[in-house]
């Protein structure tokens, strides 16, 4: 992908003209000038027919002074490399930028000097899926106006003073909202964070090494805005009571932790509404119980009147000491009786799982196959059957898809980094050949639109994507628009086709309604595309099901009234289910999927990749067993 700067409207039309200086080559950019009729397809068509020199797209930034800028491709890395693993510093003399986005870079290890004297208006920085780290040097601030700071995805392993994310008095970081660390290597956060970022509102630590918080985030006072704090899939042992300070605290994910207790003081967090301690082996067995299923109201209520949360309870501590002398007499009984003990009723109705059925134990398995001519478009695709999801209850598919866009906004990077795709099994007909097609020869019926080519499709998105940055009046890209580019440029879009030559997805823009998952669907095609890596299709096949098992659990345990519409209940009429399907619970009574194995092989035959293998599904939460 070439490197790509998007730059939005600035306050002049017109400013000196600047020497053609080294900077990062690319040949593509995408461009909108106000006054200006050139579409960005136009602009960027423009640059590639006059074979622009290197550092262009910088030039064109700095000339045309614009306040937002996207890199990313080989041309930067050439350029990373060429500058000792640094950005370049032509970067730094853009003084009117707000917005920076390098990412994708695996050759970006530091920011480099000079960038905060050199973009000191900069309000969003954007740096993902780089190699930063192990630390910051030299530190990231002071910048004075920035709001959003993504660091997601690199190797950083500490944050200490000097190479850090700035100074903490006076605070680096002033007006810093957002901060964004997950996917790093963090085994500890800086002690003077919240002094650095006195206004921080959302801070994201998930998928890192972290053992505990340090003391000072949680003094009086000190982050008096934070209203969202996740620190999903870490090693936190432990969690202070002082968390009660956190005055505006609404969203708190602790899940897949090594928590054995939840402070009572939890529950005095005034304006708390969403929690989520799934995966953590806590000592009251009744309190794991409810944060695998209860509202968080209720968990809450239950650790206010003196739950065993932790520590000491409050409220009506007899109640809880008379619910414990009544546990520890059932459990006397059941050890006389022969029985297990309430400990291991309560862990094998905490447990999942996930059956993986080898190629060679399924009668009919389902294979992709990958034509040569998607290596230049979006090369890579892993593809998985998953049987037995009840959608049927209540929201269930509401939750189902929910969870989807979720994984697209997170894990996905909004598309950019990859796509997920779900179909009704029923639906798709294999084998399934990958392949690519040109614009006005590719035909899909999108979900919920009638057929069309993707051409024209395409535009269509593009002409509402801009109607809706129009109408909310932003200058930054739009969602939409943040997926769409993916395909600027390109004589082929990808596709995947089933056996009978329909197309049944579109990557990254949509699937086929073909294949709608509906509130019948039981058994379900997974596929994961990307133009980046086969290591991130993986990751996120690996999210996509494990979501799938915890929300079918969840299913399980909260039963929910629902009804079928006539449409959805004589869906797909005469097939017959898969004979190792496993809808619902399994025959133990626990909450139980079947994960098929899909292979993705060559028109010659020869494996390209098979999901999930030995080496897939390995990091699971402690109540997720998968058996192979």
């Amino acid at each position: 992908m070439e490197p790509v700067a998007t730059v939005a409207d600035s306050d002049q039309d017109k400013s000196p003209s600047f020497p053609n200086r080294s900077g990062v080559e690319g040949s593509g950019f995408r461009w909108r000038s106000r006054g200006s009729n050139r579409s960005l397809q136009d602009a960027a068509r423009e640059l590639q027919r006059r074979g622009g020199p290197p550092g262009r797209t910088l030039h064109v930034a700095e000339r045309e002074r614009r306040r937002e800028l996207l890199l990313t491709g080989p041309g930067l890395e050439e350029r990373v490399r060429a500058a000792g693993g640094q950005l370049p510093p032509r970067l730094f003399t853009l003084p009117l930028l707000h917005y920076l986005e390098v990412s994708g870079c695996g050759s970006l290890r530091a920011p480099g000097a000079g960038l905060a004297q050199g973009l000191p208006q900069l309000h969003s920085l954007v740096l993902r899926r780089n190699a930063l780290g192990p630390g910051l040097s030299p530190e990231l601030g002071p910048l004075p106006a920035l709001r959003v700071l993504d660091l997601s995805g690199n190797a950083l392993e500490a944050l200490p003073p000097g190479q850090g994310l700035g100074p903490a008095e006076p605070p680096g970081l002033p007006q810093l909202q957002s901060l964004n660390l997950s996917g790093n290597r963090l085994r500890e956060l800086p002690a003077d964070l919240a002094r650095c970022a006195p206004r921080l509102q959302s801070l994201n630590l998930t998928g890192n090494c972290l053992d505990s918080f340090p003391a000072e985030l949680f003094r009086p006072g000190a982050l008096p805005l934070l209203s969202e704090l996740a620190a999903a899939d870490n090693c936190l042992r432990e969690l202070s009571r002082d968390i009660a300070h956190l005055a505006s605290l609404k969203t708190l994910d602790l899940s897949n932790n090594q928590l054995s207790e939840i402070p009572a003081e939890l529950a005095d967090c005034p304006k708390l509404k969403e929690i989520n301690f799934r995966g953590n082996k806590l000592r009251d067995k009744r309190l794991e119980k409810m944060v695998g299923g209860c509202q968080t109201r209720s968990i809450l209520e239950y650790l206010r009147v003196g739950g065993r949360g932790g520590g000491k309870g409050k409220g009506r501590a007899g109640g809880s000491e008379k619910e414990e002398n009544r546990k520890k007499r059932r459990e006397r009984r059941q050890r006389r009786d022969g029985g297990e003990g309430d400990e291991q009723e309560v862990g094998d109705a905490a447990r999942l799982l996930l059956r993986v059925l080898h190629v060679s134990e399924n009668p009919a398995p389902l294979t992709v196959r990958v034509s040569p001519e998607v290596r230049d478009v979006r090369p890579y695709i892993v593809g998985a059957v998953v049987r037995g999801m009840d959608l049927q209850p209540g929201n269930a598919l509401k939750r189902f898809l929910a969870s989807q866009t979720k994984l697209h906004e997170d894990l996905c990077e909004k598309r950019t980094a990859a796509t997920l795709a779900t179909h009704d099994l029923r639906a798709v007909k294999g084998p399934l050949l990958y392949g690519a097609r040109p614009p006005q020869d590719l035909k899909i019926i999108p979900l919920g639109r009638r057929e069309a080519k993707a051409k024209d499709l395409v535009q269509q998105l593009q002409l509402e994507a801009e109607e809706q940055r129009k109408q909310k009046k932003r200058q930054s890209v739009s969602g939409l628009h943040r997926y769409l580019h993916l395909l600027d440029g390109k004589e082929s879009y990808p596709c995947l086709v089933d056996a009978n030559g329909d197309v049944i997805s579109f990557p990254p823009i949509t699937n086929s309604e073909k294949t709608k998952i509906k509130k019948t669907t039981s058994d379900l095609f997974l596929e994961v595309t990307s133009a980046t890596s086969l290591q991130i299709c993986k990751d996120v096949m690996d999210a996509l099901v494990l979501k799938m098992a915890e929300m079918n659990k969840y299913t399980l345990e909260n039963k929910e009234e629902g009804s079928l519409s006539d449409t959805e209940a004589d869906a797909a009429p005469g097939q017959l289910s898969h004979p190792n399907a496993t809808p619902g619970a399994g025959k133990d009574g626990l909450s139980q999927l079947v994960v098929e194995q899909v292979r993705v092989v060559d028109l010659e035959g020869s494996l390209k990749v098979v999901y999930p293998s030995k080496a897939d599904l390995a990091t699971t939460p402690a109540h997720v067993t998968v058996v192979r």
